[in-house]
Parts: structure tokens; sequence; C-alpha cells
């Protein structure tokens, strides 16, 4: 069950792939590098789970502290341009 949405996941991060690659703007490829992001945080805390390797759980920490930080990275940078 697990594998199963984990591989539905990974189907998302194809999208989100092409989003970047496709991304008319910085903008559009920014929202799909975050949703590349939390997908595959998503998929690396199932696999965790499924295969009980809680080294994929401190993975997962660790691109979600990336992500955020992209986050706040870009909103300062839109505040000083505006």
């Amino acid at each position: 069950m697990l594998f199963g949405a984990a591989l539905v996941l990974l189907l998302n991060i194809v999208v989100a792939s092409a989003r970047i690659g496709l991304g008319p703007d910085a903008r559009n490829r920014l929202t799909g590098l975050l949703l590349l992001s939390t997908t595959g945080t998503a998929v690396l805390v199932l696999l965790a789970q499924a295969m009980d390797v809680p080294a994929l759980r401190d993975a997962a920490l660790a691109l979600v502290a990336l992500a955020a930080l992209i986050i706040i990275v870009r909103i300062v940078g839109e505040k000083a341009r505006a």
C-alpha cells in the first residue's frame, strides 16, 4: 500500500519536473521546484515507513528545511525588488 502511494507521488515528481523545464517564468519554475521538494519529502517518508529505514526520515527533514529556506529567500528577494 505504501509503495503504491510512493509510486503515485513519483508520477507527481515527473509532472513537477516537466513544469520546471517548461515554465514560462522564474515564478512558475520555483513553484514546480517547491512541489518537487514537497512531493520528494512525502516519498521519502513513505519509503522510510515501508522499509523501516530511519535515515530516509532524516533526509526528508533536511529536504523540508531546504524548501523552507528557498521560500524565505524568495520572499525576501521579492520584497527587496518591490
